[in-house]
């Protein structure tokens, strides 16, 4: 994600600028590195066809690729604001820069999520294990309603109902209807929605009763998010931040101090499930990552359309009373790692070089960031692809991913049978012992653009395929496969 500040609101993140509603627009964002000019101004009226005005006037002026929008598409044509959407863009879709990228969405959830990671579900990161015919949890959050039912990284879903009686197998849900009928037998984001799930761990099989509810997500973890491992006569910082959302900039503060205090220049940064989010707290965390770059050194580039380069920057590297100077980082990735993420990987690279690595699978691919255009009074954004990024050598473009553009990139699995931040689990492990001076047996190889799971030597996925919604809420859209 990106934001931008001006005199009402407007935020650009990498996953997006937000104009305001029928009547008094302007921009709204958190942090402010680039300045835009608040238009186009939404006519007045929520009904469909001004609707679809205003997301056809924000895409003819702000799309990053102004050569590959679809032209003569008629409104009428379509019913929903989405599909037009959909049919505008088409032409860049097909070339693999804009996978859905651009799309409309809720004014208030997004800043909901992006404030402090308010969100309505369950509170888990699902992924589909085709061989098992079963759901796989990656991850549960704490103060949410699945880890409380005892439901946590590792847990087995092997069927779900709305009651003991309707009970359904993900075999049969999946031959029935496909994955999409997964996701619709866990029902809606909404507080009170409750489903019986058959689930198998540790302490063997059996039916528990979970209901959605509202809960914020916390950005870094208590159990596993921050933490020294000392091996070896050294200690090595393990950081997993969660998403880019404006509550993590004060736990990245208290991590990084700590790590400062302890002396940490080896660094594991895990980013496997974190899908981007606010530019401003990827800044931060380059920041963070910089105390000994100068505050002449870029950090990155981001660039817009040539007919509003007027808005291009390039944001330099600041001092902060916690960053450390990293001697080598090891960021863990899968092809869940996106936007937000990338860039700071991206950014890195020109000031690390072979003294960093990433381990697991190879990144999503999402050099590009949105901006936001509100239809307030609808309660409607569209978020537009409409700028580039790029690290301190220009290096962008990483629509495959980013293993191609690291060397000594290390393979290996998303162990799910241990904690989030254990030293015996597969990718933690490669991290540690990149840092350690170790050698890696197997490089990751280049997904194709589509985000295909990176594969290791036996062939075996190292990124778990995860389940993703049909119409993904703000949350879900930043944290693939949360429900």
């Amino acid at each position: 994600m990106r934001d931008i500040k001006r005199r009402s609101v407007a935020s650009i993140t990498l996953a997006a600028l937000m104009l305001a509603s029928c009547g008094s627009e302007g921009q709204n964002i958190s942090t402010a590195p680039v300045t835009v000019t608040p238009t186009p101004t939404p006519t007045s009226g929520c009904g469909l066809p001004e609707r679809k005005a205003f997301a056809k006037a924000v895409i003819d002026e702000w799309y990053l690729f102004p050569n590959d929008v679809a032209s003569g598409v008629n409104p009428a044509s379509h019913a929903t604001v989405d599909d037009y959407i959909d049919a505008l863009v088409a032409p860049a879709r097909a070339l693999g820069k804009d996978r859905y990228f651009t799309y409309r969405t809720s004014i208030a959830e997004e800043q909901a999520f992006y404030a402090s990671g308010s969100s309505a579900g369950f509170g888990m990161l699902m992924a589909y294990d085709a061989a098992a015919q079963q759901i796989v949890i990656t991850e549960a959050y704490e103060g949410a309603p699945a880890l409380t039912a005892g439901i946590d990284r590792g847990t087995r879903i092997s069927a779900i109902g709305t009651n003991s009686g309707n009970i359904r197998t993900i075999g049969a849900i999946v031959a029935a209807e496909g994955l999409g009928g997964v996701s619709n037998a866990l029902g809606p984001s909404d507080p009170g929605v409750t489903r019986i799930l058959r689930i198998s761990d540790a302490a063997g099989t059996r039916d528990v009763t979970v209901a959605k509810a509202n809960y914020a997500l916390d950005p870094i973890s208590d159990r596993y998010g921050a933490k020294i491992i000392s091996e070896g006569g050294r200690n090595y910082g393990y950081l997993n931040l969660r998403s880019f959302i404006s509550s993590a900039d004060s736990q990245l503060r208290t991590a990084f101090a700590n790590f400062r205090a302890q002396g940490v220049t080896d660094v594991v940064i895990d980013f496997r499930y974190n899908g981007g989010g606010l530019v401003s707290t990827a800044e931060l965390m380059g920041d963070l990552l910089g105390r000994n770059r100068s505050t002449s050194e870029i950090f990155s580039r981001t660039n817009f359309r040539p007919s509003k380069s007027v808005e291009n920057e390039e944001r330099f590297f600041t001092a902060e009373p916690e960053s450390i100077a990293p001697t080598r980082i090891a960021f863990i990735g899968t092809d869940s790692t996106a936007s937000a993420s990338e860039l700071v990987i991206n950014s890195m690279l020109p000031y690390l070089g072979t003294n960093m690595t990433l381990v697991g699978g190879n990144t999503y691919g999402k050099p590009v960031g949105q901006i936001g255009l509100d239809k307030a009074a609808c309660d409607e954004r569209i978020r537009v692809v409409a700028f580039a990024t790029a690290n301190a050598n220009g290096q962008a473009d990483y629509y495959s991913g980013l293993a191609s553009r690291i060397t000594n990139s290390c393979a290996a699995s998303d162990d799910l049978t241990m904690p989030l931040g254990d030293p015996r689990e597969a990718s933690v492990r490669a991290a540690i012992d990149f840092l350690a001076g170790r050698a890696c047996t197997t490089r990751i190889g280049a997904a194709t653009i589509g985000a295909t799971a990176s594969r290791g030597a036996t062939g075996a996925p190292v990124a778990p395929d995860m389940l993703m919604s049909g119409r993904p809420s703000a949350a879900q859209r930043e944290l693939p496969g949360l429900f």
